[in-house]
């Protein structure tokens, strides 16, 4: 029986989770979950066991020192909880981890178990996938849900994917079996820079959770995160010719297929984003596009990423849809 000592009456809740591994591209969801904690000061309040769920020669702990003290972090799944204050207050569930090794119908069964008793409204899991997508546009984000109603509702892509599946699959559909709302939202990570971080990424997630969910979400620094990301890559593919060539390939074939949606639905959806910003205090860290893509605002870069494989380059990971 789970026990949540501690845990107030919460309003509204959305669950918002997010898993490293494969479904992590870059570390984009996972560390879009770690933004939101760090931003609201998210305070834990529960942990899965981490004997039930991980091969700790997979993933490992770590020792460190507290006050001249060693000790263990095991890999585990954290729950912390973070009210989002304004006119209409409402609480956020965040759950940051790693995918599991072993058990994943019980791991599910789980973090539904806390969903059911906090009252949770709706889950949404975010993902990253690798693929053939350019640095210089905006960052692919995709909803699926496997709810027709829902897809409907929230103008969002019912799933068709078939074949290999993660723990965000996994998860959606145990939701979907157990009568709660459930949407994953997937970011594109360009395959041929797939090193983390990739705050564009997150970005463009975190803008797409704040449609979603109808929220404010305060981004920080990481709009000057995601500018200096890009002007790195920009500067190290125009080093390499073949990756410049292969960039410009996919700006054209991506620019070929979204002209025909050149796009009253995103210049809307932005607009909408300013004015939630603009009554909730004002743009927090900066202004994006509707996508997560930071309009210029000069060249300052503060780091430099690793320099990107050459095309066609098999960086042993699979994406899902």
């Amino acid at each position: 029986m789970i026990e949540l000592e501690g845990v107030p009456e919460l309003i509204d809740p959305v669950m918002v989770a997010a898993f490293e591994g494969w479904n992590d591209a870059g570390d984009a969801a996972s560390t879009a979950v770690a933004h939101l904690e760090r931003e609201w000061k998210g305070e834990v309040f529960a942990a899965l066991d981490a004997e039930d769920y991980y091969d700790f020669q997979v993933n490992r702990p770590t020792v460190f020192m507290d006050g001249g003290v060693r000790k263990i972090t095991w890999p585990t799944t954290r729950l912390s909880v973070v009210r989002i204050g304004g006119d209409k207050p409402r609480d956020l569930v965040l759950v940051r981890g790693i995918e599991p090794s072993m058990r994943w119908r019980s791991f599910c069964n789980e973090l539904l178990g806390f969903a059911h008793e906090l009252g949770v409204e709706l889950v949404v899991i975010l993902g990253a996938l690798l693929g053939d997508t350019p640095h210089t546009r905006p960052v692919p984000i995709s909803g699926t849900t496997s709810d027709p109603d829902l897809a409907r509702r929230m103008d969002l892509e019912e799933t068709k994917y078939e074949g290999p599946t993660g723990i965000v699959g996994v998860l959606q559909e145990a939701c979907t079996h157990a009568g709660v709302p459930a949407v994953s939202l997937w970011a594109a990570v360009p395959h041929y820079v797939s090193q983390p971080p990739n705050p564009k990424a997150t970005l463009a997630l975190l803008n797409r959770l704040e449609d979603l969910i109808d929220v404010r979400i305060p981004l920080g620094e990481l709009p000057e995160d995601a500018r200096a990301w890009q002007v790195g890559v920009d500067q190290l593919a125009a080093e390499d010719s073949e990756v410049a060539e292969y960039v410009q390939t996919l700006e054209e074939a991506r620019d070929t297929a979204e002209l025909p949606e050149a796009s009253g639905e995103a210049i809307a959806r932005e607009f909408e984003r300013y004015l939630r910003r603009r009554d909730g205090g004002g743009t927090a860290g900066g202004a994006t596009d509707a996508d997560g893509s930071p309009f210029p605002r000069g060249s300052g870069e503060r780091t430099r990423p690793p320099k990107p494989p050459k095309p066609g380059a098999d960086d042993g990971d699979t994406s899902e849809d």
